[in-house]
């Protein structure tokens, strides 16, 4: 098989593509991690994006999503850890892709003394302008939730397994 230099210069830059795209999910994911809101807002496309998390209200600009992450995520006392992984990214276009990934999502919450666990899936689309790449919808859904409520003594008691909406603790809120 002759592979011609125009071959793998389209090859290259679909590796760097996926590459850079990796990088983005990875600052959004750090972002989230370490409260860091304009980090989150930076990877979010500045012309207009769809934020549609499985338990939350949809939002179509990424300001509107920052103002309630730094609103519920960015307390002291609430340490989340998401690890994205299992990328599976397709570059639709020469400025466009899409991706699936699994995402394992931890939370402390010390004011409310809980701990959740959750496994979902985002169904990302990336735009790429002026050669970088944005974020332009993320969607997730839940596959996996467990909810531990930790008593006055430290000792754990599970408050929701599989069903977030069945929780005693996301009915309290309502």
């Amino acid at each position: 098989m002759t592979v011609t230099a125009e071959d793998l210069a389209r090859r290259v830059q679909a590796l760097e593509d996926k590459n850079e795209i990796k990088e983005l999910k990875s600052r959004y994911l750090r972002g989230c991690d370490r409260q860091l809101p304009e980090l989150v807002r930076d990877c979010l496309d500045p012309d207009g994006c769809t934020i549609d998390f499985e338990g939350f209200p949809p939002f179509k600009d990424r300001d509107s999503f920052v103002n309630v992450y730094q609103e519920m995520g960015c307390r002291p006392g609430v340490i989340d850890m998401h690890h994205g992984q299992n990328p599976d990214i397709e570059l639709t276009g020469p400025n466009t892709a899409k991706a699936k990934w699994d995402l394992y999502f931890y939370n402390i919450d010390l004011g409310a003394r809980t701990m959740m666990q959750m496994s979902c899936e985002y169904d990302d689309e990336y735009v790429k302008k002026n050669g970088r790449w944005w974020i332009k919808k993320t969607a997730s859904k839940r596959y996996s939730f467990f909810l531990q409520q930790v008593d006055e003594d430290g000792q754990p008691t599970i408050a929701a397994l599989g069903d977030p909406d069945k929780s005693p603790i996301s009915k309290k809120a309502d």
